[in-house]
């Protein structure tokens, strides 16, 4: 498939999914007048829930900017923050998130941080993030057992599924920083597919070329090692990168005037829909993230709500950067293009 027509059907995945979720929230029998219920949100606890989701982006964005300080590549926190907006943007674009990480590799080199750095510290925050969630959402479910049991206790095999797969993520990004040879291996057979394809015209200089990336890769991930005061800071900003998103969830329960569910129970339920729905093969895992809602929350939303909550969610936490992240590429490419356009005049 071209990659304009994949562009395309994404494109209209995100739009239909949008519509799905406006009608479900629009066309609730329970609740007389949707539209104006929208209007009468607490707008505290709302703005609580967009503080939320700008603390996930922070402490993101701090994590790339530590870590490249520390590995001499230093860049503003300006910068980081575009670095983890790319990221976001492109891997809620993209069917499974692929096309994040590497946007946010091509970022960064345009900034003068080499490949094999950029990409460690892409490898490292992905570490981080999964064993944070993980972690946290197993005690979590630890802690509320008898609530989840109750609540989800119809689903709890979506839930082991997700729990299993995002798990498994964490020693494999480990093997693949830590086991040289392993990680060669598998670029040296890309490049064989690359020049039986025609893609790759001398294979001996990618290999060389490859190679010295992965030379930086790995310099930059045993550097790490020798601090573990970093790692445990990266361990840190991970988890309050992740309780940021997760946390969207239980501020808009209070601004929809709900009550009866405390707070950790609420947020319980955010990182198990989270393990859940996050493997889905899909932009922004639209679909599964929707109906996992609607069912994960189920009897927690009440008086019709659960609709229209859904919309304001899935509102803050998707569709907000994909607008963002839109906006923020073309003011890039704006600035890109007026920089080129001076730096002629400039050298006469």
């Amino acid at each position: 498939m071209k990659p304009a027509v994949r562009k395309v059907l994404n494109l209209l995945f995100i739009v239909a999914t949008l519509a799905i979720i406006i009608a479900i929230a629009f066309s609730n029998n329970e609740m007389l007048n949707a539209w104006d219920t929208l209007f009468t949100l607490n707008p505290f606890w709302l703005c609580l829930a967009v503080v939320s989701l700008g603390c996930y982006v922070l402490f993101d964005a701090l994590g790339y900017h530590f870590f490249l300080i520390k590995q001499k590549c230093p860049i503003t926190l300006r910068h980081s923050l575009y670095v983890s907006l790319m990221g976001l943007y492109y891997g809620n674009i993209t069917p499974g998130a692929s096309g994040g990480q590497p946007m946010q590799v091509y970022a960064m080199s345009k900034m003068n941080v080499p490949v094999g750095v950029g990409t460690s510290a892409v490898s490292l925050r992905l570490f981080c993030n999964q064993l944070m969630v993980v972690l946290l959402a197993s005690v979590l479910w630890i802690c509320n057992a008898d609530f989840v049991n109750a609540q989800l206790g119809g689903v709890r095999w979506a839930i082991i599924i997700g729990w299993v797969i995002n798990f498994a993520a964490v020693p494999l990004v480990l093997l693949a920083a830590l086991h040289r040879p392993l990680v060669q291996a598998v670029i040296h057979f890309f490049i064989k597919i690359g020049a039986k394809l025609r893609l790759v015209k001398d294979v001996d200089a990618a290999r060389v070329r490859m190679d010295a990336v992965l030379d930086t890769y790995h310099s930059s991930i045993l550097r790490l090692g020798r601090h573990p005061k970093q790692i445990l800071i990266q361990l840190l900003l991970a988890g309050l990168s992740m309780l940021g998103l997760m946390g969207v969830t239980v501020f808009l329960y209070s601004a929809f005037g709900q009550s009866g569910v405390p707070w950790y129970r609420t947020l319980t339920v955010s990182f198990l829909l989270f393990l859940s729905a996050s493997y889905t093969p899909l932009p922004g895992a639209s679909g599964a993230q929707e109906g996992g809602f609607l069912v994960y929350y189920r009897g927690l939303f009440t008086e019709g709500t659960i609709g229209l909550a859904l919309l304001v969610w899935r509102f803050i936490t998707y569709y907000s950067f994909l607008l963002l992240g839109a906006f923020v590429t073309i003011l890039h490419n704006l600035r890109s293009s007026r920089k080129k356009r001076v730096s002629p005049g400039a050298e006469n």
